[in-house]
């Protein structure tokens, strides 16, 4: 490139490099999706629909950036764990940052027809994001552990509140009243009295969000095994998750395998082919 007297102006660019050695995570968050999802009605408390477009726009994040080892999402949000020692981009936070936000965003938006085939886009939503840095495994078990908390917090109350709202006839403004200050396990007894809901019969993609990790899987009438990102919709607090997928803790570098020309979405029966 041709150098220029307006070149100088490049020093006032800042390069912000995450630490060394710590587990870069970057979460992305929907900006008032509280109003997008009421003016694109979306079901009350949990739209299958909706999160899994959000789990559809968070694999596409994954097969671009091979370094992600797991992610974990719910409701309008999704973070994306960068190995311990990924040298992507320098490190730089803000090119991170604004690569996955920008590529989640545009991934809802295109692949919103495939799971709302017949209510149409009425506006382009936005994703903020946000980078954390954890220098330790169990720091980064407690911010995962942390998230999934969250899920059963906000999940219960939703699920209560809109039962008392569209089963029980309250208003707003009054099944908010009836919860406030509320113990889960009154919210627990309240759906379980009044609505006939377990909660704990509720599905678990609704109760503890979705994980996505990378496995191989063998196939029928395959002879080799293939790299496929799967969902999860287990526990990821206690320990038996973390020891039977050992190798997210212990990646030091990207496979191989990892940079082939395809990357599979496997969800029970359903595959999905995605070509790089």
């Amino acid at each position: 490139m041709a150098k220029s007297k307006f070149e100088y102006v490049r020093t006032f660019e800042k390069e912000d490099r995450c630490l060394q050695n710590c587990w870069i995570v970057v979460r992305v968050d929907g900006k008032a999706f509280h109003k997008f999802s009421e003016i694109h009605e979306f079901e009350k408390p949990n739209d299958v629909g909706g999160l899994k477009l959000m789990t559809r726009s968070a694999v596409n994040v994954m097969c671009e950036f091979r370094d992600i080892v797991i992610a974990f999402g719910h409701s309008d949000e999704y973070s994306f764990v960068f190995r311990k020692d990924t040298s992507l981009f320098n490190r730089r936070g803000e090119k991170l940052m604004s690569l996955v936000s920008s590529l989640f965003s545009s991934s809802y938006v295109f692949y919103w027809n495939e799971y709302f085939k017949q209510k149409k886009l009425l506006y382009a939503p936005s994703f903020d994001a946000r980078i954390v840095l954890y220098p330790t495994d169990d720091n980064l078990r407690d911010y995962m552990s942390w998230r999934q908390a969250d899920v059963h917090v906000n999940n219960l109350y939703n699920t209560c509140f809109w039962s008392l709202v569209n089963k029980g006839g309250l208003t707003n403004s009054e099944a908010e009243k009836t919860l406030r200050g509320t113990l889960a396990s009154q919210k627990n007894e309240i759906l379980f009295q009044e609505f006939n809901i377990n909660y704990n019969n509720e599905p678990e993609m609704f109760r503890k969000g979705t994980t996505l990790i990378r496995k191989f899987m063998k196939f029928p009438n395959e002879n080799e095994s293939r790299l496929v990102i799967c969902p999860y919709y287990g526990d990821i607090i206690k320990n038996k998750f973390w020891e039977e997928n050992i190798e997210i803790l212990l990646m030091k570098s990207a496979p191989a395998e990892l940079y082939k020309e395809d990357i599979e979405f496997y969800e029970g029966k359903n595959k999905i082919s995605l070509l790089k």
